[in-house]
């Protein structure tokens, strides 16, 4: 999640500011960048528990203070407690249980990406594996129970820990089991930002099975493919899921700003602290009616910030984020964006990518977004299985980054990282499943293997 927001700290005038906040993220093509996101469980190499901030060995404080020691990393602060690392546009954040996180900077490339991805990697685990700490990509933690992961001491996940229970039974699993890997892309107009919010959010299924790596709960088999998937179907009724209203004539940035003053709010951050408004009405905000805050107005810092207490399949905010896989392997995270990359950067595959999903109705949608986290790729749709959805859409993207024709090193396109994707795809075998089979096979019924063989 973010470090507290650097947009100006402006009064809001009115909803019309709101509005205008989004559309400041159009940029010109030649503009466009992407960014790639990815989350990752820390584990102590000896006993494979999750190291807490501090205790009676180096833990994630450690680790933080370690990458800004040895790499030039800043370090940012909730009081004198280090919380996050920044490095140019690039950040490392903490997740409520210590998952670490890369935010990377918008780059131009998917090769750039790429090598951020390997260098961060690198300069982790160099640091870790002094402390005896290891790191694995999985979308859900696959040994440990809720009460066993720490909490990171982070102002607002103080506030959403208390505020979860009330809205889901999995939010907090959501919190402190979870990892995503997500890319974050750009639109030139309004026009361009609905249709490539439309694609995402119909092929956002597609991504999750394509992504499936979390097929185990507490050291078993939970029958899911992707169960980090399935626990955000009961996180947050109010902030989650597909936004059927995206597919209706007239949506824009105002239907957008009109659902996230609908969502309750978390907090506000106001002079280095986080203010508990938990269930809270940010429209109340905007008239100086709370009762945590009296007589207080939000500045577009607290817009900013709110922003990202919603947590749709895609999000909104200046660029598009999509949001639907699980953390997997190296070749993966680099996977990602080379997908959504293909379908959404190119004119001719954005096109190819809505007649592939435009007549798909609100209820073959969601019956995509249910089915997907327990079969994945065999799950079935329109008489024949998404593989073969998965598919048609890698053929579409691979075309598209065949045709930005953006050259690396070695003189290849950035179609050479949908590879792994394409294997998944069409050997019809997951993460998931690859696991499972080596977990009823060559690990004898144990999950323990995993952190050896799959750490980063």
């Amino acid at each position: 999640m973010s470090i507290p927001s650097a947009a100006k700290s402006t009064p809001i005038g009115d909803r019309h500011d709101l509005v205008a906040y989004l559309a400041k993220g159009e940029k010109p093509r030649e503009a466009w960048r992407i960014g790639t996101e990815h989350e990752k469980f820390g584990f102590y190499t000896d006993d494979l528990t999750p190291p807490p901030f501090d205790g009676d060995r180096p833990g994630i404080r450690a680790i933080l203070e370690g990458l800004a020691a040895r790499y030039g990393w800043d370090i940012a602060r909730e009081g004198d407690t280090p919380v996050a690392l920044t490095k140019g546009k690039a950040n490392i954040t903490l997740e409520p249980a210590g998952q670490l996180e890369l935010s990377g900077a918008p780059l131009e490339t998917i090769h750039e990406t790429c090598d951020e991805v390997t260098d961060h990697l690198r300069e982790v685990r160099s640091v870790a594996e002094e402390l005896g700490i290891g790191f694995l990509g999985m979308g859900f933690q696959p040994k440990w129970r809720r009460d066993q992961m720490p909490w990171m001491p982070k102002g607002r996940y103080k506030i959403m820990r208390e505020y979860m229970p009330k809205v889901g039974s999995l939010g907090l699993d959501m919190m402190t089991r979870t990892c995503t890997v997500q890319v974050n892309l750009d639109y030139s107009s309004e026009a361009d930002m609905v249709k490539k919010f439309r694609v995402g959010l119909a092929l956002q299924p597609i991504a999750t099975a394509l992504f499936a790596n979390s097929p185990f709960t507490e050291g078993k088999p939970n029958g899911y493919k992707s169960y980090r998937s399935h626990v955000w179907t009961d996180t947050d009724k109010d902030r989650t899921g597909m936004l059927d209203f995206v597919f209706e004539d007239g949506f824009g940035y105002e239907r957008y700003v009109d659902y996230i003053l609908d969502v309750p709010m978390y907090f506000s951050y106001r002079d280095g602290k986080y203010v508990d408004l938990s269930g809270q009405d940010f429209k109340a905000f905007m008239r100086g009616e709370l009762s945590a805050l009296p007589g207080m107005k939000p500045t577009m810092t607290d817009w900013a910030d709110h922003l990202t207490t919603a947590f749709p399949e895609v999000r909104l905010k200046q660029y598009l984020e999509m949001r639907g896989a699980d953390t997997s392997t190296w070749n993966s995270l680099c996977a990602l964006p080379a997908f959504w990359v293909g379908l959404l950067y190119d004119d001719v595959a954005l096109d190819a990518a809505w007649d592939l999903v435009k007549d798909f109705s609100k209820t073959e949608r969601h019956a995509l977004r249910d089915g997907v986290p327990k079969e994945a790729l065999d799950l079935g749709f329109r008489n024949h299985k998404v593989r073969d959805l998965s598919l048609e859409a890698l053929k579409i993207a691979e075309a598209g980054l065949k045709r930005r024709n953006r050259q690396g090193n070695r003189g290849v396109d950035e179609s050479i990282y949908l590879e792994p994707l394409m294997e998944i795809a069409i050997s019809g075998k997951t993460q998931a499943d690859v696991k499972l089979e080596l977990f009823h096979g060559k690990w004898n019924g144990s999950v323990d293997p995993l952190f050896r063989e799959y750490a980063y």
